[in-house]
């Protein structure tokens, strides 16, 4: 089985898994590198998930569930805003695609009923757990909250940081030396965060993905994943006077409101 990020738009990456001539993909906000890539690979699409409604994360559904006639599977929060028919799915849920089960976990903040879609192993060279987890968590960083608040956001990066240290993180957005700037602000003096920062920067410099990220990576650099750690928590205070440094919530938030401005 491969795993392969299909680069789409500015900055998005549409995930793909093949084997045995038969494809799934995650989060088509446009059909046509999709459709690319299946004849080019000579794929049939079996299978379209979906992790929040976002127009450049659907805008791909309709022409290649139409084309396909692939299922679809998406959040059941956010069914009356995603073209039917699909398969809705919340957390607790499981759904089999390409004979692997992926675990179903809510992580509302960027959107009301965003899904995160979670594979213990995947049965490829690497054989470690893979996650598509859409705009919630980025590498070294995390999505705006459109729809949720910092409590849920919060919670829902808490409940991927769980995951093991090995999981293959796949984001939807190719946004990590931007995030990388940030996190270096906060904490300056993390030096596996200047190393990985390096390695990111000689990446991109040859026309490569930073994804999928290394969960271990992103716990010992991503900041919003940090808001228990003091460095982070007494950064967001100097962001912010009424941080309270014992309140993750609290740190996200600033965090978070911080990054919004960072230029």
């Amino acid at each position: 089985m491969d795993l392969l990020p299909l680069p789409a738009f500015a900055d998005n990456y549409i995930w793909m898994l093949h084997a045995a001539g038969q494809a799934v993909v995650v989060d088509p906000g446009d059909a046509q590198p999709v459709f690319d890539a299946l004849a080019q690979r000579g794929l049939r699409l079996a299978g379209i998930l979906v992790t929040h409604h976002h127009r450049d994360h659907v805008g791909g559904v309709a022409a290649l569930r139409e084309a396909t006639g692939a299922p679809v599977w998406g959040p059941a929060r956010e069914q009356y805003r995603i073209a039917v028919p699909f398969v809705p799915l919340a957390g607790g849920d499981r759904v089999e695609v390409l004979g692997v089960p992926f675990a179903v976990i809510d992580v509302p903040g960027h959107t009301a009923g965003h899904i995160a879609y979670y594979a213990p192993a995947l049965p490829d060279a690497a054989g470690t757990p893979v996650l598509f987890c859409g705009d919630t968590l980025f590498s070294a960083g995390c999505g705006r909250l459109f729809e949720g608040t910092p409590a849920q956001m919060q919670a829902s990066l808490d409940a991927l940081a769980a995951l093991p240290g090995d999981t293959r993180v796949c984001c939807a957005h190719e946004y990590t030396l931007s995030n990388l700037k940030f996190a270096r602000a906060v904490e300056p003096g993390n030096a596996e965060l200047l190393q990985y920062s390096a390695r990111c920067h000689e990446l991109r410099a040859g026309g490569l993905p930073t994804l999928p990220a290394r969960l271990a990576t992103e716990r010992a650099i991503n900041p919003f994943l940090r808001t228990r750690e003091a460095t982070v928590a007494g950064a967001a205070r100097g962001f912010d006077a009424q941080v309270s440094p014992n309140d993750a919530v609290s740190v996200f938030a600033a965090l978070r409101q911080w990054k919004n401005t960072f230029q």
